[in-house]
């Protein structure tokens, strides 16, 4: 069952579902969503100087990436094919027994603005910020503002609370994460051996 906004309401008064800081709700908590701002840092990815990204060497992450803080008021352009990691303003905990899809602004979208790539769920028990993918696919220049409404996420009610929700004990890799985190997928069984 996917939440309205009476649930999500309902559930963050509550202090069981937790989206801070809202600056307002009524511009933010859509009839079944919850709009989420663009924060100020970036991870953007470099060209030149690789070969290729080696997914199981996380040391070679700051070979093709570059931090930037665009403070609000300003913006950062993201160009026709570009992908850039971005993140949210807030910082969500989702609960046990709640799982949260991130989705795009059709607004953005229809300046052919894609938030996520992929990795498109929130898991129950995560708690931080969310990293975005963002891309381009259009044919011009996209200026983007730290601060504006970037995202959404639609929440849906498990049939029963998560056993082993994401978190310290599962040792989940993004879990309290602050701004857009690269890729850790170096850190996957498959890479280090470990049966985890």
């Amino acid at each position: 069952m996917i939440l309205s906004d009476r649930d999500i309401l309902r559930r963050m008064e509550a202090g069981d579902l937790v989206i801070d800081p809202i600056e307002d709700l009524d511009q933010q908590i859509q009839p079944a969503s919850v709009d989420l701002r663009l924060g100020e840092e970036f991870l953007e990815f470099q060209r030149t100087n690789i070969s290729c990204i080696h997914p199981n060497r996380e040391e070679e992450v700051g070979d093709y990436v570059t931090e930037t803080t665009v403070p609000e008021g300003e913006e950062f352009i993201l160009h026709p094919g570009d992908f850039v990691l971005g993140t949210t303003k807030e910082r969500v905990e989702v609960p046990a027994n709640l799982i949260a899809t991130v989705q795009g602004r059709s607004s953005l979208g229809r300046l052919a603005v894609v938030i996520h790539a992929t990795a498109g769920i929130v898991d129950p028990g995560y708690e931080g910020q969310i990293t975005l993918e963002l891309s381009n696919l259009g044919t011009a220049p996209v200026a983007l503002s730290p601060g504006m409404r970037v995202s959404q996420l639609i929440f849906t009610e498990l049939s029963s609370p998560a056993e082993r929700p994401y978190g310290v004990e599962r040792d989940s890799k993004y879990q309290n994460q602050s701004g857009p985190q690269a890729s850790r997928i170096g850190t996957d069984p498959e890479f280090t051996g470990s049966d985890e």
